[in-house]
């Protein structure tokens, strides 16, 4: 081979791999992503069926129950709107409570229960996460806050000058 050609080959070795090195790259982040659903989505459909992803709201009052085991429990999750269950086994974060934002990662079960692998709580008394603040801020303004059940109060916002 002459000079030229082992150049040309090595250029097309090198655009070959960075080439395979982004698109292993890329998928991998691809499997990672967790993309967050309200519980009126999650009703609609609109979520993957086998894929994790993540839902949040607000903690429906008076529906978080504790299993046998001691670690699993079963609490509901709205947006004001529609209402999902969540069953989550495991060491709850010390902010979580009735009434309270939270963002659970996991699955949608064929029973239509929502397993959680992860729950976070919001950290401390004005902060709630942006998705659920838009989703609660949308419910409330579609007219639909009235359609939760009677226990899940629509959130308040107060705003200081």
């Amino acid at each position: 081979m002459k000079a030229r050609q082992k150049r040309l080959v090595f250029v097309g070795i090198a655009v070959l791999g960075v080439g395979v090195a982004a698109s292993m790259a890329l998928s991998a982040l691809q499997s990672n992503i967790a993309y967050f659903f309200s519980p009126s989505q999650v009703h609609a459909g609109e979520h993957p069926a086998d894929a994790v992803f993540r839902v949040g709201g607000l903690v429906v009052t008076d529906t978080l129950r504790r299993e046998g085991d001691g670690l699993t429990v079963r609490f509901d999750v709205t947006d004001n709107a529609k209402i999902v269950p969540v069953s989550y086994t495991g060491i709850l974060p010390d902010l979580f409570g009735e009434g309270q934002g939270v963002v659970a990662r996991g699955r949608i079960g064929t029973d239509g229960v929502f397993y959680a692998e992860d729950v976070l709580a919001k950290h401390d008394e004005s902060y709630m996460p942006p998705e659920v603040q838009d989703t609660l801020h949308t419910a409330h303004a579609d007219g639909v806050v009235e359609t939760a059940a009677p226990s899940a109060k629509p959130a308040t916002m107060t705003v200081t000058q």
